[in-house]
């Protein structure tokens, strides 16, 4: 310690003794600059041993400033030599005045480099350049930028390029004909919109191929119907005077019997018949378009009650058919598919590809019994000779002369009856899905996808152009977008899909195709399809995980009939926004990307306030049409809608956290527990507990508020953390596919917005008849669903979790 302790001393003596030296040079020149002479000379020189250890020489440098030795002589001469200071410094002190300077050079300059990029790229600075004042918070454009720009410069940039005229134009393209599926028409169109999305230099166009089994009806035997007589002789051929009406995947053969009307051909409406002992085997019902369900779904619960075979008519209470105004006409028929599902039914979960070697399987959504659409005029004639009891009130519709009785015999004491023949041939179809898209540059791998159905029966305008329109609107927009500035986060899709009028043949075929990927990639889906059936009211079919977007969107977009008004604030003084949300339906485009693929999905539709657009799957859904209905306002309405949907889609392709409502299950399973709470004394003297459910629910509950507050007080910037939470709330719908049912039997796996036993809605009808009807209470079939319905929830609570040592498992 005593060698450390003198060497210390002695280094500070030596450091001592310099600064003094050190400080007795400077003094010296501070003298002599505060004298400011009029001359000066320097000169520079090397020399050698300066301060140096003994035989340790070194280059030095010193410098020499003459300057006079006295005021006298400065006076005298002026302009003579300075006295000469020598300043002699150690190597060590040089370089540390060296490194010194060229610190402080670097810093100043660095310094000044970022504060002039700082000047120039301040988002939050005004005109000349002040801050945002610490009280006056930063808005959703200041904390929204993308690669340099606001999300308010986007959504102007969004509004500048879309234009009305080019929605106009192609809904007017693509309606000018017929164009069905794996017709000459339809083929030319998906060449033209193919090439339409290469010319719009989008990043990848390309098309996705499926060969599926499509029915038309028979070229050389027309579907027919008949009256006969006890004996089956024909007595006379009712015309149906729409010949090229169907309904496809109908049963082929005959059906003959005695006819029903059984108003919507709803559950209830079959329930009432039922009770009221009137019976529907062996008959032919009639039913009106409309009330709600499907023409699928009508037709299977018609077979349920044992019908042998199903007429549906447009009703002029339901579908207006006043020649005095727009309307159908009342020789017109309807067409729509009567397949309960979606997709090619001949190979059910899987795709249609052409190397797919398919099983000699179908879809149990088939239905056994056949069906065709009539018109007005023909079902008036069927329903006006009916005898039997009167209906009950509200089952009147509005066909002339008719006296509304629900038969199954006829006013002529003959026994006659009615024969329908249906001869639809089933055909392989090469379908065509065209595909283009904007890449992301961030996450490229993350997809935002919109599609529109191409194929119609008709001229399909509404069916087909509408939504074809705002599908290219949308992607010259965004192609133009990004070509000025805009850099997506994550990748855009859109899609043209064949065989929507077959049941979204063509959009099911590609979830099939790419399922096992889909619920890792697909951010969200929207559906542009009929779009546009009206200006008065919109309605959004969605999943809950949307609802932030769409109530996001509402308040920035005009109304399209009511000039300085939003759509939220219209609807607010029409009752309330909340009206504008619906829930998913079978038929809709988005239905089956949720119900099957586990996707966030949404369905977008302007209706009109007072009766729907009639023309839908007829000859008579043309351009023109629907332009008389709008007032010649389509490309506004059609704007307006793309601009919805277009301010969502930026949502999605620049946050770096994705805005979805996850929590919003947690209401719908805490409304079941309630549901279950009120039962639960019937449960418990059968045995049953509700306990799993509620601890399930509250499990879910407390994951979705975890990951919502950790997204809440994580940093967005950390790439790592905002993906691991991305894919979590992307695959919440995922989670809610059952597990436990096979996808072939129950393609509609989500236990929320599927169908089967396995749901939600069918677990919670069971559920009621232990008050309604006890006898029908099947206790083996309840416990079944509540065990498939438990353990869907508890997995899609584990797996929002996140880590497995994050999940309580303890009941």
């Amino acid at each position: 310690m005593s060698g450390f302790g003198d060497s210390w001393k002695r280094d500070w003596t030596l450091h001592a003794e310099r600064r003094r030296e050190d400080q007795r040079h400077m003094d010296t020149i501070r003298r002599s600059l505060l004298r400011q002479p009029s001359a000066s000379s320097c000169s520079i020189y090397h020399r050698h041993s300066v301060g140096g250890a003994e035989g340790n020489e070194v280059g030095g440098i010193e410098l020499k400033l003459d300057q006079p030795e006295s005021e006298e002589e400065l006076e005298a001469e002026p302009k003579g030599d300075i006295i000469a200071l020598v300043l002699r410094q150690s190597l060590h002190h040089r370089k540390t005045v060296i490194y010194l300077c060229l610190s402080t050079l670097i810093f100043t300059t660095a310094f000044l480099l970022g504060y002039v990029a700082f000047r120039g790229s301040c988002h939050y600075c005004g005109v000349e350049g002040e801050m945002v004042p610490a009280e006056d918070k930063p808005g959703t454009d200041h904390d929204n930028l993308v690669e340099g720009m606001y999300l308010g410069e986007l959504r102007d940039m969004l509004k500048k390029y879309l234009q009305d005229e080019k929605i106009e134009s192609t809904v007017r393209r693509v309606s000018r004909t017929t164009h069905p599926s794996g017709s000459s028409e339809g083929t030319a169109l998906a060449a033209e919109i193919l090439e339409t999305f290469k010319d719009l230099h989008m990043d990848h166009t390309w098309t996705d191929s499926h060969y599926a089994t499509l029915q038309f009806p028979s070229r050389i035997q027309r579907n027919s119907l008949w009256m006969v007589d006890s004996q089956g002789e024909v007595l006379e051929e009712i015309p149906l005077e729409d010949p090229d009406s169907y309904c496809a995947y109908s049963a082929t053969g005959t059906a003959t019997g005695g006819v029903v009307y059984v108003n919507y051909g709803r559950q209830q409406d079959f329930d009432w018949l039922q009770s009221s002992g009137v019976s529907v085997v062996g008959c032919v019902v009639v039913m009106r378009v409309g009330g709600g369900v499907s023409y699928a779904e009508k037709v299977l619960l018609a077979q349920k009650a044992g019908a042998g075979g199903a007429l549906i008519y447009p009703d002029p209470a339901d579908i207006s058919q006043d020649p005095r105004r727009l309307g159908l006409n009342s020789y017109t028929a309807i067409s729509e598919h009567v397949h309960l599902g979606s997709g090619d039914p001949f190979t059910p979960g899987f795709p249609s590809f052409n190397h797919t070697q398919f099983p000699p399987t179908q879809s149990s959504g088939l239905p056994v019994i056949p069906a065709q659409p009539i018109s007005a005029n023909v079902a008036s004639k069927l329903l006006s000779q009916l005898t039997g009891p009167v209906c009950p009130r509200g089952w009147q519709g509005r066909l002339p002369y008719v006296r509304c009785v629900l038969g199954r015999g006829f006013t002529s004491a003959d026994g006659r009856r009615i024969r329908m023949g249906v001869y639809n041939t089933m055909t392989p179809v090469l379908l065509n899905n065209i595909f283009s898209s904007l890449e992301g540059r961030i996450e490229p791998d993350q997809y935002i996808i919109m599609g529109a159905q191409r194929d119609a029966w008709g001229p399909g305008a509404v069916k087909a152009g509408v939504g074809t329109a705002i599908l290219l609107e949308l992607a010259r927009t965004f192609s133009n977008m990004v070509q000025n500035g805009f850099y997506p986060r994550r990748s855009l899709l859109f899609v043209s899909w064949d065989a929507g009028d077959f049941g979204n043949v063509g959009a099911t075929e590609w979830l099939e195709g790419y399922l096992s990927m889909l619920h890792l990639k697909a951010v969200a889906y929207f559906s542009l399809d009929q779009a546009v059936m009206g200006d008065d009211n919109l309605s959004a079919y969605t999943s809950p995980l949307l609802l932030d977007l769409i109530e996001s969107a509402i308040k920035q977009v005009e109304h399209p009939k009511h000039t300085g008004q939003t759509i939220y604030s219209q609807a607010e003084k029409e009752g309330g926004s909340w009206k504008i949300i619906k829930p998913l339906y079978l038929n809709s485009g988005a239905y089956s990307f949720t119900a099957f693929g586990g996707v966030p999905a949404m369905e977008l539709r302007f209706n009109e306030d007072s009766r729907p657009y009639p023309f839908v799957n007829t000859p008579l859904d043309t351009s023109g049409r629907l332009q008389e209905v709008l007032g010649g306002r389509l490309g506004v309405v059609g704007r307006s809608l793309g601009e919805l949907v277009g301010l969502m889609v930026l949502r999605l392709a620049h946050d770096h956290i994705l805005p979805l409502r996850i929590t919003t299950y947690s209401h719908t399973a805490l409304q079941f527990s309630a549901q279950l709470n009120k039962h639960s004394a019937e449960l418990q003297a059968r045995g049953l507990s509700p306990q799993w459910v509620f601890s399930a629910r509250g499990d879910y509950s407390r994951a979705a508020e975890t990951l919502q507050e950790a997204i809440l007080n994580s940093d967005v910037q950390d790439e790592t953390m905002t993906r691991i939470y991305n894919t979590r709330m992307m695959r919440v719908e995922y989670y809610f596919l059952s597990q436990y049912v096979s996808v072939v039997e129950t393609p509609f796996r989500h236990v929320l917005h599927g169908r089967g036993e396995h749901t939600l809605s069918a677990l919670t009808e069971h559920l009621s008849l232990l008050t309604s009807d006890p006898r029908r209470f099947n206790e083996a079939l309840f416990r079944r669903q509540l065990a498939l319905f438990t353990w869907t929830l508890q997995g899609a609570a584990n797996a929002l979790s996140g880590d497995i040592w994050n999940i309580d498992n303890v009941f």
